[in-house]
């Protein structure tokens, strides 16, 4: 059962991570970011850096899943991050260059403190807290989506396939902190599952109110 969750977590978690490809085919295609907003990368940069590092034999012994799908999930959002500075204007690509070395320098600072700590059971404890708030923010993140989907009544700015993602990701890794005895795991990701039947709720309660024929571009700036 375990493993079948493991492997399924994973599978799950790799479509929310390629989720993004079409948004960078236009930036590639258009050799410009447009309205886009690079900031959601960042914070799931630091986010995954942050889970990785909660998952490592160095802070728990039995989290190999964690580490595993977000050391995936970290790469992918440093190449998008690399292409977003690459076809971002330049005044952006300085403030983006900036949000990128503050993450690898709060991902260095989180790392060398937890490792002053001497304590494996207070190490785990620290570290946790700080990934499963992490966490917590950016399941979070889509309620400004819901809102705007509940305003303007449509779902064009709501992808079908990233909010089935997250929330079948969410279950899977749910299930997995459940088996694992880990409440740093179950306990984001339970949210995480709840704010993803909201999302496909609304998804589903709004679908027939979106326009075929709409020709407003898929820009969303979280800045």
């Amino acid at each position: 059962m375990v493993l079948l969750i493991f492997v399924s977590g994973n599978i799950f978690a790799f479509g929310l991570f390629v989720s993004p490809v079409p948004t960078f085919r236009r930036i590639v295609r258009n050799r410009s970011t447009e309205q886009f907003s690079g900031l959601p990368y960042i914070y799931a940069l630091l986010n995954c850096l942050i889970t990785l590092w909660y998952g490592t034999p160095l802070i728990s012994l039995d989290n190999v899943m964690v580490m595993t799908v977000n050391s995936i999930g970290a790469i992918f959002q440093l190449v998008y991050i690399i292409l977003f500075i690459v076809y971002t204007e330049n005044s952006t690509k300085v403030r983006m260059l900036g949000f990128l070395l503050a993450v690898f320098t709060l991902f260095a600072i989180v790392a060398g403190v937890s490792l002053q700590i001497i304590d494996p059971w207070i190490r785990r404890n620290v570290v946790g807290l700080l990934s499963c708030g992490s966490l917590i923010s950016m399941f979070a993140s889509p309620l400004f989506i819901i809102n705007l989907v509940i305003q303007t009544k449509s779902i064009e700015y709501m992808p079908f396939y990233l909010s089935l993602s997250t929330f079948l990701m969410s279950t899977s890794f749910f299930l997995y902190g459940i088996f694992n005895f880990d409440p740093f795991v179950y306990v984001p990701n339970g949210i995480g599952t709840v704010l993803g039947i909201v999302q496909l709720a609304v998804y589903f309660y709004y679908k027939n109110s979106a326009t075929e024929d709409s020709k407003e571009p898929l820009i969303i700036s979280y800045e």
